[in-house]
């Protein structure tokens, strides 16, 4: 099934650039424009959004990076963009992103939200997570990511895992 991105609670204006692309002027519009792009599932697009020496750090061993057998802290633009845009997919589809909340302060940005997805088998999957994003003057610098492990371990794995 094709996966959909469904990015609720991030209505906004439509102030655009000279590009016709979103005005960025704060730390939290650039984090909300990632979003945006993030769904677009553009590798270069997303790559764009990062520093050359961005890093995305998620909890160590939690279920998606055991399953697709991938690194939990990853370094650098391309590697982010390509886990955006394509490996989570091999996971995850009918991305479903409920936000909770957006708090920003300086340079720091943190997203609450819920994701529901379908896992392969066709298994639901339904998590909260905290995203806090560090941006370097218009790019992201650091995601460091939070969830419930556990949860998310027995929806991937099963109750006995």
């Amino acid at each position: 099934m094709a996966s959909r991105n469904v990015l609720r609670g991030l209505e906004r204006g439509s102030d655009l650039n000279a590009a016709g692309e979103p005005a960025v002027t704060s730390p939290k519009d650039i984090v909300l424009n990632a979003w945006k792009t993030f769904s677009s599932r553009d590798a270069d697009r997303i790559a764009a959004l990062f520093t050359e020496d961005a890093e995305w750090i998620a909890p160590k061993d939690n279920a998606t990076a055991i399953a697709l057998d991938h690194t939990d802290h990853m370094v650098g633009a391309r590697q982010i963009a390509r886990f955006i845009a394509q490996e989570m997919h091999r996971m995850f589809s009918e991305v479903d992103i409920a936000f909770r909340g957006i708090h920003a302060d300086g340079d720091v940005v943190i997203v609450e939200e819920r994701m529901r997805a379908t896992l392969p088998g066709g298994k639901p999957y339904e998590n909260d997570y905290c995203f806090v994003f560090t941006v370097a003057g218009d790019r992201i610098r650091e995601v460091r990511e939070y969830m419930d492990t556990r949860k998310g371990w027995r929806m991937v794995f099963g109750e006995g895992a």
